[in-house]
């Protein structure tokens, strides 16, 4: 077998996050984006011992379960992986992606059947859920029209224009179409990631499903002039929107990176911020604050979490200190706060950890702690010692240095939250060599249509007695 080989097969599986297997000549060869029982022809793109990664070149044969896409984008789009699934295999397929992960992570580490996993729980909608949507300008291949969308499926540069996106509801639709035509009237130039030249970089959409407030801003370089009032015009003379606009930014971003980063911030229209609720609490978000981008399937995800503590009222956490690290908005530690001692929320992102604050004035909550900071640094500041830890960290997981700190409060319990199992089975190996053992795990599909899923396990401290 060399590289450059043609080869086809029959995709066994598919591992996460989106991983299909297929083996050749006693070697296991996984190739991105495809689906369990098709029939793929793929050239080989790299090569290990026994293993290997190929490219998809053709889907010759579809798999039975497979179905149209209710997206017209979806063959080009790099956002979505699943749409050609129905809902139901989807779930069925990340149920056993993660349950694989935990079990292969946990075995001769844990006693067999010392461990529930209750399987998957599913999003309330499975179209039009996002609450968050990041949409970047470019053009669809070299030289070609102004975008406005997504990455081109296995592209770094060319965007697919998604006027017709499924995740989203018609008003991000909307304010996408419009924000184009705007800009493709007047020619306006897109930042290039290879030259480094031009303005237009990012529109950045939220809206709150229950509230309905909208948020929109438009991100660019500070190279370039446009006259951004008449852009605010059009946008507020949308016909049709469900929602109501809450607020329009403009901020600019010289970073070379192509990420959303703020290094000026201009309000061209009302707030810079709206408000989502969850669970009966209300919550004050701004552009860059940290909060689930599927706020009812968020619901679900906090209601398991906190069934998972067990009884508030007995004994789970009641007149008990609780840390919430990473804890964005403070969505989690609001959540548990009216039945601890007092709540500590750590978040690296300022903005989050005022708007936070806010959240917790907003809601009568006055044993809510947040602090702005590296949780690795942080945690040699809290006076405070926890009784519980409850961990929601980003999607590379926990910085090496920082879980030691955690584990070594010794603490009984740990809920650890994650949207990237990978990430969690890396961090769990530490757990485990600790002395934890993972009590009950599951998983929660928060992202309909996409690779992602969010998983919780809960842990307990099997020398917590020798602790005390």
């Amino acid at each position: 077998m060399k590289k450059g080989q043609i080869f086809e097969g029959i995709v066994e599986t598919v591992e996460f996050p989106n991983k299909g297997v297929v083996h050749i000549e006693d070697r296991k060869i996984t190739v991105k984006n495809v689906v369990q029982g098709q029939k793929i022809l793929f050239s080989i793109k790299k090569l290990k011992s026994g293993r290997g990664e190929g490219r998809l070149m053709e889907i010759q044969e579809h798999a039975a379960e497979e179905m149209e896409s209710p997206c017209p984008h979806f063959e080009d789009c790099g956002g979505c992986t699943y749409q050609n699934l129905p809902y139901e295999a989807q779930l069925s397929m990340k149920e056993r992606q993660i349950k694989e992960l935990l079990t292969g992570a946990l075995a001769g580490k844990q006693v067999e059947n010392s461990w529930e996993f209750e399987g998957i729980k599913r999003s309330p909608i499975q179209t039009g859920y996002r609450n968050k949507m990041e949409f970047s300008f470019g053009d669809a291949f070299k030289g070609g029209p102004l975008a406005l969308g997504m990455h081109k499926r296995g592209s770094f540069y060319d965007i697919v224009s998604v006027p017709n996106c499924q995740i989203v509801d018609e008003d991000y639709r909307l304010i996408l179409k419009t924000v184009l035509a705007f800009f493709e009237k007047r020619n306006t130039s897109f930042f290039h990631r290879m030259t480094h030249e031009g303005y237009l970089r990012h529109l950045l959409v939220r809206k709150a499903k229950k509230t309905e407030q909208i948020l929109i801003a438009l991100i660019t370089t500070s190279k370039g002039e446009e006259d951004l009032n008449a852009l605010k015009e059009e946008i507020l003379s949308i016909e049709g929107l469900s929602g109501k606009i809450a607020g329009i930014q403009h901020t600019q971003n010289d970073s070379l990176a192509d990420v959303v980063k703020n290094d000026h911030t201009e309000i061209l229209y009302g707030e810079d911020f709206f408000y989502e609720e969850l669970l009966g609490l209300r919550f004050k978000i701004s552009q860059f604050s940290f909060f689930q981008t599927n706020s009812l399937g968020a619901e679900v995800l906090y209601e398991t979490a906190r069934e998972f503590i067990g009884d508030l009222s007995q004994d789970g956490i009641q007149g008990k200190v609780l840390y919430d690290l990473y804890s964005g908005t403070g969505t989690i530690a609001q959540i548990l706060a009216p039945v601890a001692k007092k709540v500590i929320g750590v978040e690296i992102v300022e903005e989050a950890v005022e708007a936070a604050k806010e959240n917790a004035k907003l809601n009568g909550l006055t044993n809510c702690e947040f602090i702005a900071g590296d949780v690795l640094k942080v945690l040699d500041q809290i006076e405070d010692k926890p009784d519980f830890i409850i961990l929601d960290p980003p999607r590379d997981g926990i910085h090496p240095k920082a879980l030691t700190k955690i584990i070594d409060y010794g603490v009984d319990r740990i809920l650890y939250i994650s949207c990237k199992p990978t990430s969690l089975v890396r961090d769990l190996a530490v757990f485990l060599e600790s002395g934890y053992q993972v009590e009950r795990a599951c998983a929660v599909d928060l992202f309909p249509g996409t690779v992602h899923v969010e998983s919780i396990i809960l842990m307990t401290y099997c020398g917590s007695e020798a602790r005390q």
